[in-house]
């Protein structure tokens, strides 16, 4: 295997991608940290006074668990209604909302139709393979075009001020796989695709736009059979290192037939070849306990002199690995492995562990923070933290700080604090010291099939915690009409976006200083 160049990254390198205020993906950048480090006018000092700015329903009717994408923001986009700063959501049903951020009005919309039927399959129709819009877009300024998947697995450029069609729509992936969260780097266009949706094999897969009459598509497959997905939210994940990493799911691990389940991976960033990975040593077990990585995506972040990976899953352990070196010569060592922090019983699919993606930032110390959704309550084997907000029995983000172990001088998690119950946690997202997450009242239990889902919800409710104490400075409250399955937030000029499983989208933001109310 051919040795990338191994390169210091500062994480503030991360937000180079973004204009302004702009949330162009999901996670925010392309290493998927959740961290706006542009953010200026959110504080722990004025976040208390958050409230909704508006609520704004869509015509998108939700599928099973499945309603809307999370958000992603275009910061002083040329309308017909002039320069606006524009949310935009996708729905399962089919259709693109373009809206403006100040009044939630729809500025336009688009249809993105499907010109074939699903083909039979165990998972088809359900909310495994729904059968619509799964992946979050993505925004490129260079050209200012939305990108997004259509359910029959088209890619469509759509102008980010009228949602006009740049190119004609591209046959990218399978129709009706399951795409996960667009990413993007120069002209090449990222997703990941699981669970054998629409017949296709797990994997990463990549599309060159340059020349949108001869694209380039390529695909770095996992697995033989439907196994092995990358179904963590945060699609492909890109390092500043010139690789792009994904956790697997449950499956065959067998490297001479290309079978790598269980794993964590890395491809090259151009030719999605250079395959490197890191297999836990006890990776037969969680996938006998279906404990599998695949609920969640890496996270790339740089500290000191190394460029670095977390990884997790369902069991509840934090894996630190060098991301140019996936679990060193063997392929099984890693850099740290965390304590058992959650999920005590080891019970897959209740949303016990980790699930979604971890996110990452840097305080004025130059610390390197992460932080942790875990479901469930805290296990017994965890490491003491010396900050705590209370009980926790149904979720908490958990936060630790990089520090280097003196003796071997490798990275370990220092625990700092964790927060109060958050009933099944969504991804953090941190801007100026506040972290927002979504508590998402969703009943993750699957035992009883999808119509119990939809059984003892709650609608969901965002909490603003400090970034550095865990300590609440906001919550929503009632706010909300209803829960929400896999989401995720954004953050842009001093407001913060979310959605909900009634195709509903909200807008928090700062009161007014001389509001009576």
């Amino acid at each position: 295997m051919s040795k990338l160049p191994r390169l210091t990254t500062v994480i503030l390198l991360a937000t180079a991608v973004a204009q302004g205020a702009d949330w162009p993906t999901f996670g925010h950048d392309p290493q998927r940290s959740g961290w706006a480090a542009e953010e200026r006018t959110l504080s722990a000092a004025n976040v208390s006074t958050l409230q909704l700015k508006w609520k704004s329903k869509v015509k998108n009717e939700s599928y099973s668990l499945s309603a809307l994408t999370p958000p992603v923001v275009a910061a002083n986009v040329s309308t017909a209604m002039g320069v606006k700063n524009v949310v935009y959501v996708s729905g399962i049903g089919g259709t693109v909302f373009a809206l403006e951020t100040e009044s939630g009005e729809v500025v336009w919309s688009r249809n993105l139709p499907t010109h074939t039927m699903p083909k039979p399959g165990a998972f088809q129709g359900t909310f495994l393979c729904p059968n619509g819009i799964t992946a979050t877009p993505v925004i490129d300024r260079r050209t200012e075009t939305l990108y997004e998947l259509s359910a029959d697995g088209l890619l469509y450029g759509l102008d980010l001020g009228s949602g006009r069609p740049r190119f004609a729509p591209i046959q990218f992936v399978p129709p009706f796989s399951k795409m996960l969260s667009l990413n993007l780097s120069g002209n090449t266009i990222y997703t990941t695709l699981a669970q054998g949706c629409g017949g296709a094999f797990s994997g990463i897969y990549s599309i060159d736009v340059s020349d949108p009459h001869r694209p380039v598509i390529r695909d770095a497959v996992f697995s033989n059979t439907d196994t092995a997905g990358l179904w963590g939210r945060s699609g492909a994940v890109i390092g500043n290192n010139g690789r792009i990493y994904g956790n697997t799911a449950d499956g065959k691990f067998n490297t001479q037939s290309g079978d790598y389940s269980n794993t964590v991976i890395s491809v090259s960033l151009h030719e999605l070849d250079s395959i490197d990975y890191f297999l836990p040593p006890n990776w037969a077990y969680l996938d006998k306990k279906d404990l599998d990585l695949g609920a969640t995506s890496p996270t790339y972040f740089g500290w000191k002199a190394r460029n670095l990976i977390a990884a997790a899953s369902k069991e509840a352990v934090i894996y630190l690995l060098d991301a140019d070196s996936l679990g060193d010569k063997d392929h099984q060592t890693a850099l740290y492995t965390s304590p058992k922090l959650g999920n005590a019983s080891d019970i897959c699919c209740s949303g016990l562990g980790i699930w979604g993606a971890m996110s990452t930032a840097r305080d004025a110390q130059g610390r390197t923070w992460l932080y942790v959704p875990m479901g469930g309550p805290i296990a017994s084997t965890a490491p003491p933290f010396p900050l705590t907000n209370g009980d926790a029995p149904h979720g908490s983000i958990m936060a630790f700080v990089v520090v280097e172990d003196p003796k071997t001088q490798k990275p370990v998690l220092d625990p700092q604090w964790i927060s109060g119950d958050f009933n099944i946690p969504d991804p953090s997202i941190i801007a100026n010291g506040v972290l927002f997450a979504l508590a998402t009242g969703e009943n993750p239990v699957q035992r009883g099939g999808e119509a119990q889902r939809f059984k003892n919800t709650q609608p969901a409710v965002l909490r603003a915690l400090d970034a550095y104490t865990g300590k609440e400075l906001f919550n929503s409250g009632s706010t909300f009409s209803t829960w929400v399955h896999f989401s995720g937030l954004a953050i842009s000029n001093g407001q913060v976006f979310a959605v909900d499983h009634d195709s509903n989208v909200y807008c928090f933001g700062l009161k007014p200083a001389d509001s009576k109310k």
